[in-house]
């Protein structure tokens, strides 16, 4: 079964932090949410609140298939600034594994030195980012190398699926979206 890191940081998008948690999880995988700190109640953008399944400080890419960064402007600073998740990054891209950024989040991508040509991000964000090769508003999920990027919060179940067609092969991807009524990814 694959394990996944999404580390939750105050000031995360909710929709897709729990939307993406949510498909992986329906798919069988493993989902750590992982916390920057010792406070394992972390308080979104929109004031929800999610309880964390233990702190990220210790876990290293040997452990993960992935790490997938929700968006929100304020989780997206402290994922960039958090030296921990930073150094995952760069141990994650160095090994060849895969990274996930939606929304916000692959300003902290680009802060880390792994975000790729070929992205999307929320809109306006692609300012923020040194890395050129945006690909615009016409993309749900962008996939360039090991990194995957999606938009934002409208996008969050087809980037969940898009991750799980990548980790669980093209059936658990198919019969998933079924069940979610979520025919609208169909271009992934």
């Amino acid at each position: 079964m694959a394990k996944i890191l999404v580390p939750i940081a105050t000031g995360f998008e909710e929709i897709e932090a729990v939307s993406i948690i949510d498909v992986l999880r329906r798919a069988g995988i493993e989902v750590i949410m992982g916390a920057l700190d010792e406070e394992m109640i972390v308080k979104g953008a929109n004031g929800i609140s999610v309880q964390c399944d233990r702190p990220i400080e210790g876990l290293s890419a040997d452990e993960l298939d992935m790490i997938v960064l929700p968006g929100g402007w304020g989780g997206t600073k402290a994922l960039a600034k958090d030296l921990d998740i930073q150094n995952l990054l760069k141990e994650m891209n160095a090994k060849g594994k895969h990274i996930g950024a939606i929304c916000a989040a692959p300003f902290a991508l680009d802060t880390a030195g792994v975000l790729k040509e070929g992205y999307t991000c929320y809109p306006s964000i692609e300012n923020e980012i040194k890395t050129s090769g945006f690909r615009g508003a016409e993309f749900a999920v962008v996939e360039s190398g090991n990194i995957m990027t999606s938009r934002g919060p409208g996008t969050a179940i087809c980037f969940g699926l898009a991750i799980v067609k990548k980790l669980c092969g093209d059936e658990t991807y198919e019969a998933l979206k079924g069940g979610l009524l979520a025919e609208y990814c169909a271009s992934i």
